[in-house]
């Protein structure tokens, strides 16, 4: 009994930790104006790489009790494509304090997001 309740409570916890960006305002509030760090991750349903690389960042945030993962379909958001000047998918973001503060283009090892997060969160 007690490891479905620890299961139940851990997806609820990542469930928060994940936002699908719906609309640009929902981006303001969610992640520019966030308490929290974000790691903002523009993605489009045809890329192969990004079904690769969101899942292993969900892995490697689940341990962080303040960093976010924002996911945004660069089909559906041309205006962010264009503020954040993503030319190629996926193209993620650290955002802090409603700053870029690093970001990385393309499938990477799993050091490259570890070493992003620490940016964001060094504990």
């Amino acid at each position: 009994m007690l490891k479905v309740i620890r299961r139940t409570l851990s997806t609820s916890a990542q469930c928060r930790k994940l936002i699908t960006i719906k609309n640009d305002a929902e981006f303001i509030a969610k992640v520019m104006n966030s308490d929290n760090p974000v790691i903002v991750n523009f993605h489009a349903e045809w890329c192969e790489p990004c079904h690769i690389l969101t899942p292993k960042m969900k892995e490697l945030i689940q341990d962080s009790n303040t960093i976010d993962l924002a996911v945004v379909d660069v089909e559906n958001h041309a205006e962010l494509v264009e503020t954040f000047e993503v030319k190629a998918v996926p193209a993620v973001l650290a955002i802090k304090n409603g700053l870029v503060v690093d970001k990385f283009i393309g499938l990477v090892d799993s050091n490259m997001i570890e070493k992003l997060i620490a940016k964001l969160d060094p504990q």
